[in-house]
């Protein structure tokens, strides 16, 4: 390799370790100051409150992002500008929001004018900073203090280890609380409605599985080889079985079945397929979300899950090799 690409992944290689030294400090130092504050995040939250973020530079890119994700996780969130604050845009404030002020020094004097503003409003103040003795965290009444030994920047003068940080810790902040408040990926799902993400976490096993000629279905009291020939057929890995009386589903016949016992003797296609196959299989709702039958694919590793109305009879069938054409794998 050439000198000079060496000697530029060497300094690629370092500014990467230096930020992740501060992603390690600032983790192995949190504590109660961040438990506080998760705390005054879930009760801004359960008085139907919003989270209000501002930085300037950098911090303010840092800001808007934070404000993004936890907008996306369910948390009311905003970005103020802290120069606009200044000519009107505090009319966002209300009591009883919490505000999260970013700044690394922790003396960026347009933060610091917004500090008596906002506790005018009658807003908590959480301070994400580097500096634990600076104006900002004296005045906070929360602080979330990043670690960083170091800037990554050779000129020690571009935000970079600092920015990583406050992002990581803000990131840690959502996610504490979007786990403590029991929020799932079907909530996630009707806050992203767009895009790829939207539809693969919105749909439903009804959407995916297969129906009509594609979904194999005979009684309890037919033959393995009716059965082998439903499936061959539907080009499917397995039948529905079901109770003759009541068309709710008896039991699932696989391929798999097929193949464990077709040496069990000279009359096995002549046999009821009910000898044979698998009683109290694994269903799931066609009202279901497609990803639960993606979880239970994994739980109980199997490769056709069979799809029931509200009275147990089989309306559809979902095998695992049709999940990547969804994106749901």
């Amino acid at each position: 390799m050439p000198t000079a690409a060496a000697s530029s992944l060497a300094r690629a290689r370092a500014c990467i370790r230096i930020e992740i030294d501060a992603l390690a400090a600032t983790a192995d130092a949190l504590g109660d100051e961040f438990v506080a504050t998760v705390q005054a995040v879930e009760a801004t939250v359960a008085a139907g409150r919003k989270v209000i973020f501002s930085g300037v530079g950098k911090s303010a890119h840092i800001a808007q992002k934070l404000t993004g994700t936890f907008n996306s996780t369910g948390v009311s969130a905003c970005f103020l500008d802290a120069t606009q604050a200044l000519h009107g845009d505090l009319g966002l404030c209300d009591e009883g929001d919490l505000a999260v002020l970013l700044s690394n020094s922790g003396q960026s004097q347009e933060i610091l004018r917004l500090v008596p503003l906002l506790k005018r409003f009658g807003l908590p103040i959480v301070a994400l900073t580097s500096h634990a003795e600076s104006d900002l965290a004296r005045a906070a009444d929360y602080r979330l203090i990043c670690q960083v030994p170091r800037e990554a920047c050779p000129l020690k003068i571009a935000p970079t280890a600092s920015t990583t940080a406050a992002l990581a810790l803000g990131d840690a902040l959502a996610m504490v609380v979007l786990e403590n408040r029991g929020f799932t990926r079907e909530d996630f799902a009707r806050l992203h409605p767009a895009g790829n993400l939207g539809t693969v976490l919105l749909l439903k096993v009804r959407d995916i599985m297969r129906t009509g000629d594609r979904l194999p279905i005979l009684s309890a009291s037919r033959t393995v080889q009716d059965a082998i020939l439903g499936m061959t057929q539907a080009k499917a890995g397995c039948t529905a079985v079901i109770d003759e009386a009541t068309g709710k589903l008896a039991g699932i016949l696989t391929d798999g079945d097929f193949r464990r016992n077709i040496l069990s003797g000279p009359s096995f296609l002549a046999q009821p397929v009910a000898n044979y196959m698998t009683r109290s299989p694994k269903t799931v709702s066609a009202d279901a979300l497609a990803t639960e039958a993606l979880r239970m694919f994994d739980a109980y590793k199997i490769d056709d899950l069979i799809a029931v109305d509200a009275d147990g009879r089989p309306v559809g069938l979902v095998d695992v090799q049709d999940l990547p054409k969804m994106k749901l794998l």
